[in-house]
């Protein structure tokens, strides 16, 4: 059995409803070859036969782990050469989807960006914006949607970060910083996303201080001296100040100021020999794979390579 060019891999838990009018709206876009894997988080509702009902195929958790363990099921099961990641609950238009594949010829991401007038509530968008920010220093990438789990991308790439994805919700975190920080090339597409139906199963102040620990892991792992450096910084230059204060109003180097100055360096070696493992742990991963052209060719070594950069300009 031939594999299919497109897999189109959906986590749902409890979303019969929104499921059957999701897997509807695919199968109305009249796509070529294509596969739907629904990855079903212990659902206690029917929602995984809906989905076997309408033609897709579902890869059952026997209890609630969690939206990226889904997702990470449904990647290890897919087996087209290109991955479509969409939720089951009605936010993500399939009517996009081939908005983004067509973009796979160039970048080996294309990740679906939401307009802000399609953001749920005033807090949920200051805290998108605060940790887009956050991600585009990390990455040093204009990161427009860090936490949109819309997205399309080559088979090599879902397999490539599949083991550094999270259980939870901020597997799209993780995702983008790991590709963007791996030198491969990612595009945002603008997308008016649809109001979600239903409640959301994410929670502000929970998941939010998660997504900050995961792109500080994420970080860590990729570009150490991203998060290192300012932290060092910040214990020597406290340490500096105090020690002028000390020096004008105590006229003596107090031990304070010795315990800030002496964190600071430390914690510059240890950036400076993390980023020596991370950036031999890069270099083990040898050559980028080869992309296809819009011809139908591929491109390969240095002209893979080129096409990275030219994402990230």
């Amino acid at each position: 059995m031939s594999a299919p060019a497109v897999s189109i891999v959906m986590p749902v838990y409890n979303e019969a409803e929104n499921l059957r009018r999701v897997l509807q709206e695919i199968h109305a876009l009249g796509l070529q070859d294509y596969e739907i894997i629904v990855g079903d988080d212990g659902s206690s509702d029917d929602s995984a036969a809906v989905a076997e009902a309408l033609g897709a195929r579902v890869v059952r958790h026997p209890y609630n782990i969690g939206n990226g363990a889904a997702v990470k099921s449904g990647l290890r099961a897919a087996r087209g050469r290109h991955i479509v990641l969409l939720d089951g609950d009605g936010q993500h238009p399939p009517r996009d989807i081939p908005r983004l594949l067509e973009h796979l010829d160039r970048y080996h991401m294309v990740v679906a960006a939401r307009v802000r007038s399609t953001e749920a509530s005033w807090y949920r968008m200051l805290a998108n914006r605060f940790y887009s920010w956050f991600a585009s220093y990390v990455s040093q990438f204009p990161v427009e949607d860090l936490t949109s789990g819309f997205r399309a991308m080559h088979r090599w790439v879902a397999l490539k970060f599949v083991d550094l994805l999270p259980n939870t919700f901020s597997y799209p975190t993780t995702l983008t910083l790991a590709v963007l920080r791996s030198g491969l090339a990612l595009k945002y597409v603008t997308v008016e996303f649809g109001q979600r139906q239903g409640h959301s199963k994410i929670h502000l102040w929970r998941d939010g201080t998660r997504f900050l620990l995961i792109i500080s892991k994420v970080a860590t792992l990729f570009a150490p001296f991203r998060v290192f450096l300012p932290v060092s910084g910040a214990f020597f230059a406290m340490g500096l100040s105090y020690y002028a204060y000390t020096f004008v109003t105590q006229h003596r180097f107090t031990n304070m100021a010795a315990l800030l100055l002496s964190t600071g360096v430390i914690i510059f070696m240890m950036g400076l020999v993390s980023e020596q493992v991370a950036q031999m742990r890069m270099d083990r991963q040898g050559p980028l794979p080869e992309v296809e052209d819009a011809e139908g060719g591929r491109a390969g070594g240095e002209e893979t390579e080129r096409r990275a950069a030219d994402g990230r300009s």
